[in-house]
């Protein structure tokens, strides 16, 4: 056993004790300490930038003055810290502020749903909601996509590895082409690509030989974030919109992750003029605390009482906090220093895209960035691009590690690098951050050449 108090020594501790269904450890094995905005300390003092955050759940990154200073009052007043779904001042104030910074179509006519506090609950919440709204069962989602991991949403999950050990899904999803320039679903890329895309959803909704019934539901993230950073166009979104609306069938959209302000508006959707039917949210909005809600247009609250419950739905703490957060974020000037920020993370990887061999796209909106590594030994495709290489990828991500960066990775063989920093982070550490990436990567490219 490794002396206590040393990284070693949780970790083994936590390999002998944790399920194997543990992740994050795998690939950054330390043992936290202490946590400040951007930054994360182990137990033995090494200092690391954190450009995980909790999967994107700290906006504001770790341990933000206001939001603590809120939340320890709260602890001290006596109010209650649980109650289930019971209403309080503090309930009343959060339920306001998301319903104020909502377009006025969905917030002026809209419920919200306390769920169990993860987006994968959400997920479950908001099928259930609208197969009982509509009787119907068929469910669409898009393939890249991941919305949780309980039953009901792996299966609308596109990554397969996850689903292929687990029998007896929910039935009746189908999943659909989304569009991916780099790695295009029908060989075409660019405008063409996402032609297709738009009319293949069209053409197969609108097809009686298409062999799929009238779905309940769509089920979208317009970034896709597990799936490898890949934005929707504009053009897609608006046409699954349209569609839906056409043929009377709930539009889903899941900004667990690419909410809350991370896109550079304060929801993706919003890049698109549409206005979906449901909204996930969880992640970023409990300020740092476990929370998950699900809004949607008052027409579809058919549920009885205890239709969809949850424990933890009555977490007085993330709504504290989420409130402040939600406040901080939609500032129209906090969103333009996102954008301006990713905008500078996109220049340099597209300049250090053209002095490696190893990126094959640089892509994303706002502070929700990817950089997919390719093997530049491989074959390129029909439209041109280069195999993923999880490999490389993960070679990059081990070196950022040992070096102070904490990067995660995902899309498609694990190929994509993924920025989802603290959206308040400051432009020093910004700047340290891509020092390290910087090095790492043509470090490793040096390998490959």
């Amino acid at each position: 056993m490794s002396e206590k108090g040393t990284n070693q020594y949780y970790i083994t501790r936590q390999d002998s004790t944790e399920s194997n269904a543990r992740s994050y450890p795998r690939k950054f094995p330390f043992a936290i300490a202490k946590a400040k905005g951007s930054w994360v300390e182990d137990v033995e003092g090494n200092k690391y930038l954190d450009f995980l955050c909790g999967a994107g759940t700290l906006a504001l990154g770790h341990n933000d003055d206001e939001v603590n200073k809120a939340m320890v009052e709260l602890i001290t007043s006596d109010a209650p810290l649980h109650t289930l779904d019971l209403t309080t001042p503090v309930k009343d104030e959060f339920v306001e502020t998301i319903l104020r910074h909502l377009p006025s179509e969905l917030g002026n006519n809209a419920k919200i749903q306390f769920c169990s506090p993860s987006g994968t609950d959400a997920t479950d919440a908001a099928i259930k909601l609208c197969k009982t709204a509509t009787g119907r069962s068929a469910v669409i989602s898009f393939a890249g996509g991941y919305h949780g991991m309980g039953q009901g949403p792996l299966a609308c999950m596109g990554n397969l590895h996850a689903k292929s050990t687990v029998n007896g899904l929910m039935p009746d999803v189908h999943s659909f082409p989304y569009p991916y320039a780099y790695r295009d679903p029908f060989g075409l890329g660019g405008e063409e690509g996402v032609k297709a895309a738009c009319n293949f959803f069209e053409r197969t909704l609108k097809d009686p030989e298409s062999g799929i019934t009238k779905p309940a539901c769509v089920i979208l993230e317009p970034i896709q974030g597990e799936g490898g950073v890949i934005p929707a166009p504009v053009e897609f979104l608006q046409t699954v919109r349209r569609v839906t609306k056409e043929l009377d069938i709930p539009l889903i959209v899941d900004e667990i992750q690419c909410g809350m302000g991370r896109s550079g508006k304060l929801f993706a959707f919003e890049y698109a003029d549409i206005v979906p039917d449901v909204l996930l949210l969880s992640k970023a909005i409990g300020g740092s605390q476990p929370m998950a809600v699900v809004v949607y247009k008052k027409e579809l609250d058919k549920w009885t009482a205890g239709a969809h419950a949850g424990t933890f739905r009555g977490n007085q703490l993330a709504m504290k906090a989420g409130t402040i957060t939600l406040k901080r974020v939609s500032q129209p000037d906090f969103l333009a220093d996102v954008v301006r920020k990713g905008d500078l993370i996109r220049a340099n990887l597209r300049d250090l895209q053209k002095r490696v061999s190893i990126i094959g796209d640089v892509r994303g909106k706002g502070l929700m960035v990817g950089t997919e590594f390719v093997d530049p030994k491989g074959t390129p495709d029909c439209i041109g691009s280069l195999p993923a290489s999880g490999e490389i990828a993960g070679a990059v991500q081990k070196l950022c590690f040992e070096n102070g960066l904490i990067v995660e990775k995902g899309g498609r063989n694990g190929a994509v690098m993924r920025c989802l920093c603290a959206l308040n982070i400051t432009d020093e550490d910004l700047g340290k951050a891509w020092k390290i990436f910087e090095k790492c990567v043509l470090e490793i490219d040096k390998k490959y050449r």
